[in-house]
């Protein structure tokens, strides 16, 4: 009887012992990029945020050390449906670990309940809604770049502190752009200012006049653009040749990315007001990895600050493994350690994850040039100012994610 004993607990022993050798030999990674790839947010993350996931690979060094990891990428088409199908395909069936990117808040909601369900890692640097480490926040989530509660006190406040004490705006019938309108409305209430009215528009919205003479209509001195991407640039163009900001009226460009600039022109953007936490051509470091990128890309583009959050979520990610010793595949085990550690690299600095799974780094408020203080075909952006990311983002007391009550 002893010895059946003694050969059970040396048979248990082993099991252990092999299961921690195999964890510590799985050196295995499959990456989900989960965007838009043909649609009007494409140029912000799509290609180029797979390119960016692809590069953090690449610099990780970890195929020379025996680590074997793949990329696959989808195109949810800005549906909530086909993107929660395509994340179930990819944790079921093709075995992914980690899914990255997802710009559209409504896309990025649903992925973030399969991806909790599954168990894997989800950093979300595409989406805006401030819900992901919020109300609807999971201990598989870690959401990178930006969010609407950023946007607003700092592009939102900046303005209101500087007289725009009226609004109007102009919002995306989706999960993004209300909880930007939220999030906003709530930084000029508190800062003294008033909401006069405000209109909802379909997402990819070609014709934007009706939306705009409402606006123009309302006498409101500040129109709040609360949308993104090709509908940003849309209501920009057109509201320009209304004749709105000649006539008095300020937009604010709530959310405006590189590509969105690009497409509008200097001349019809010179002066807008916005926040990234990422731009090219910040320093030497920004610099240098803008440069490899956009040789790598089809347009010669430098990368958006959601593909920056890209390549800066896969590296903390890939170190995270390293520290571990391998994959356990084990998607809350593995985020609870990415939030143990600090984060740094070249394009956002230094920083941390937050308990909630919200990355914290600067914030820097800017201003588009005009023609003819650009110097090149990228050369857009001047710094007005930085915020501290501690200041930029959520604070926790206020944070209503049920991971803090724990």
């Amino acid at each position: 009887m002893k010895k059946s004993i003694a050969s059970f607990l040396l048979g248990t022993a082993l099991a252990v012992t092999t299961a921690g050798v195999a964890f510590a030999q799985d050196k295995t990674v499959k990456i989900g990029a989960l965007s838009d790839q043909s649609g009007l947010y494409a140029d912000l993350g799509g290609p180029g945020s797979t390119l960016a996931a692809q590069m953090a690979v690449e610099d990780s060094g970890l195929a020379a050390k025996g680590w074997k990891i793949d990329i696959i990428s989808g195109d949810h088409q800005n549906k909530p449906d086909i993107g929660t199908a395509i994340a179930r395909q990819w944790f079921d069936v093709d075995k992914v670990d980690i899914i990255v990117d997802v710009p559209n808040s409504g896309v990025a909601l649903a992925v973030n309940n399969v991806i909790k369900e599954k168990n894997g890692v989800y950093i979300n640097s595409g989406a805006a809604t401030s819900d992901l480490t919020n109300a609807q926040c999971s201990p598989n989530t870690v959401h990178w770049t930006y969010d609407t509660y950023m946007l607003a006190h700092t592009t939102g406040q900046a303005l209101v502190k500087a007289g725009g004490d009226s609004w109007f705006f102009l919002t995306a019938d989706y999960a993004f752009g209300a909880a930007l309108e939220r999030d906003t409305t709530a930084v000029v209430t508190a800062n003294g200012g008033k909401v006069v009215g405000g209109v909802k528009h379909p997402l990819n919205t070609p014709d934007f006049s009706s939306f705009l003479l409402q606006a123009q209509a309302s006498k409101a001195k500040i129109i709040g653009l609360a949308n993104a991407g090709g509908d940003t640039t849309n209501s920009i163009k057109q509201a320009a040749e209304f004749g709105i900001v000649k006539g008095g009226q300020k937009l604010a460009a709530l959310l405006l990315f590189l590509t969105d600039v690009k497409a509008i022109g200097l001349e019809t953007a010179q002066g807008l007001n916005f926040t990234e936490t990422f731009y090219w051509d910040m320093n030497d470091q920004t610099r240098a990895f803008s440069k490899r990128f956009s040789e790598k890309m089809k347009n010669n583009a430098p990368p958006t600050m959601v593909q920056a959050g890209v390549y800066a979520g896969v590296r903390h990610y890939l170190k995270t493994l390293e520290a571990l010793g391998g994959n356990p595949h084990d998607g809350v085990k593995v985020v609870e350690k990415m939030k143990s550690l600090p984060t740094e690299d070249d394009l956002f600095g230094k920083g941390e994850i937050q308990p909630n799974g919200r990355t914290i780094h600067s914030a820097y408020l800017f201003e588009v040039k005009k023609p003819s203080e650009s110097k090149g075909p990228w050369d857009f952006y001047k710094l007005v100012g930085t915020v501290p990311g501690d200041q930029a983002f959520t604070p926790l007391s206020e944070s209503k994610c049920a991971l803090l009550k724990k």
